[in-house]
């Protein structure tokens, strides 16, 4: 069951905007992140949630959203994420992030899946335009944001092509992701 909803898990890029994700549900998306594991137990992670298509209009042009798709500019109107939720660390509880954000990004997206969304964890950011558009304090360091919704496309994984290339591309209303083959990604078994 695990290895299904992992499955099923994939980076969602267009969203059915008008198919609005609650506020109760996003909740309960930070609350799995909040109960995942937090290196040494400090559990710095801060929160943003957005399902207000006012706020999000404020969040969606400062993101990047598929790096290999040169020519895209992002999900047009009507295939925008209508909730993000934004994963800030907070400077006074800790410096240094390792792989918190890493893991609550995991689980958010693994929770969403299993109510039935879909998610797209952004890292390419325009942080202080943001930091600036939503007023957020200097405390915080703005480190993910994860765009949430009904998916909006549909999604096939691949196996690398023989000339190793593990972009993704689009292809007739389709976005493929190629995926190594777990005998190219283990080096060794003892």
């Amino acid at each position: 069951m695990l290895r299904e909803l992992i499955v099923k898990t994939r980076t969602c890029r267009r969203f059915i905007q008008e198919e609005k994700v609650p506020a109760a549900t996003l909740k309960e998306l930070v609350d799995l992140a909040r109960l995942s594991a937090s290196s040494g137990n400090l559990q710095p992670l801060r929160y943003i949630l957005s399902n207000s298509p006012e706020n999000n209009q404020k969040i969606f042009p400062n993101l990047a959203w598929a790096g290999y798709l040169k020519e895209w500019p992002g999900p047009a109107e009507g295939e925008r994420p209508p909730a993000y939720i934004i994963i800030l660390s907070d400077r006074t509880v800790s410096k240094k992030i390792d792989c918190d954000h890493g893991i609550a990004a995991q689980s958010i997206m693994l929770g969403a899946r299993e109510a039935g969304f879909a998610a797209c964890t952004i890292s390419a950011i325009r942080r202080e335009e943001l930091r600036e558009t939503l007023s957020i304090s200097d405390q915080f360091d703005i480190l993910l944001v994860i765009a949430i919704g009904k998916c909006g496309e549909k999604i096939k994984l691949e196996e690398v092509k023989e000339n190793g290339s593990i972009e993704y591309w689009r292809e007739n209303d389709r976005h493929h992701v190629p995926k190594r083959a777990l005998d190219d990604i283990i080096i060794n078994v003892f």
